[in-house]
């Protein structure tokens, strides 16, 4: 079998059921519109648009229980390149419901299955025997039983590989794991902030402690996510601000791994930064034309594409 181009891994998948409702209400029943399920996990959700676009790429990440087959299930109706290590405990669900009048989404969120240090050990040894040729997509927080530094291991040995570690996870992890180093580093405004010794507010700071961090070999790049306000993207030499394209909004659900995922694309396709930036701002924003998990799809980032400005900051 080729060897993928990108391997995307995901600690802690979960199986995505989003609803609708009109209003929600506290403690009342609520009869809730017809679910639909998708795989998830950031992962997954990263390698399921690299998957859309013609990407070679494999998607590895534990299973366990009835909710993890039917993860397993719903990955291979799409076509894609799996590679799952079984664990005791259930794979989780992640529960968001739509409200419609509001057009918000609530979402809902398990911790996920604790995991044995053997089943550690055993998602390490799948790892060291199927490493990609050039990209390896760390995407997503850590579940119970995992130490909070696992994945410095990761992109240490990734990176003797020569593999370029993009990085996109939250919580307790972030601080070792950028310790290592990685080649692109893609936080919320909210991650980046815990990172800070102090509030950051307004581009110019955002700006100036993306490059203290850079400086600092934490990343080469840093995908900042500004959520309604856009993202920056931010090297040791040049940064872009890009504002949010306007869409019709069905979800807002997706939106990061769809970034990740076409930035991924473009970058892997020999574009230029400011190329795949603008991918990264398609894709999301694409994602926000369909509801549920449904993620971007190729033909509507494309033709978003035309709409993203890029706006050089100093």
């Amino acid at each position: 079998m080729l060897v993928p181009e990108v391997l995307t891994l995901t600690m802690n998948p979960a199986l995505d059921v989003v609803t609708s409702i009109d209003r929600v209400i506290p403690t009342h029943k609520l009869r809730c519109n017809h679910s639909t399920e998708h795989p998830g996990g950031g992962g997954v959700n990263v390698a399921r648009v690299l998957h859309r676009f013609g990407s070679n790429v494999q998607a590895l990440y534990p299973i366990g229980g009835v909710t993890g087959r039917w993860i397993d299930s719903l990955t291979k109706a799409e076509g894609l390149n799996t590679l799952v290590v079984q664990i005791s405990g259930e794979t989780r669900e992640s529960f968001s419901v739509h409200e419609i009048s509001t057009a918000q989404d609530y979402r809902f969120i398990l911790p996920g299955p604790m995991l044995t240090p053997a089943e550690v050990k055993q998602f390490m040894k799948t790892l060291s025997l199927n490493w990609p040729s050039k990209y390896i997509v760390i995407s997503g927080g850590l579940p119970p039983g995992v130490a909070d530094d696992f994945y410095v291991a990761v992109i240490q040995l990734s990176k003797e590989r020569g593999l370029k570690v993009f990085f996109d996870s939250n919580g307790p992890a972030l601080r070792p794991s950028l310790e290592e180093g990685v080649y692109l580093f893609k936080p919320s405004l909210s991650e980046l902030n815990s990172l800070s010794p102090s509030p950051m507010n307004g581009q110019s700071e955002y700006l100036s402690f993306c490059r203290s961090l850079i400086r600092q070999k934490k990343a080469e790049i840093i995908a900042l996510s500004l959520g309604e306000q856009g993202a920056m993207l931010v090297t040791e030499a040049k940064a872009w601000y890009a504002p949010s394209i306007e869409v019709q909004i069905k979800t807002t659900i997706g939106a990061g791994d769809s970034f990740v995922g076409a930035m991924t694309w473009s970058l892997s396709q020999g574009h230029n930064l400011e190329t795949a930036f603008a991918y990264g701002m398609a894709g999301g924003a694409a994602a926000l034309l369909h509801s549920g998990t449904s993620l971007c799809q190729p033909n509507d980032a494309k033709e978003l594409i035309h709409k993203v400005k890029l706006i050089p900051l100093n």
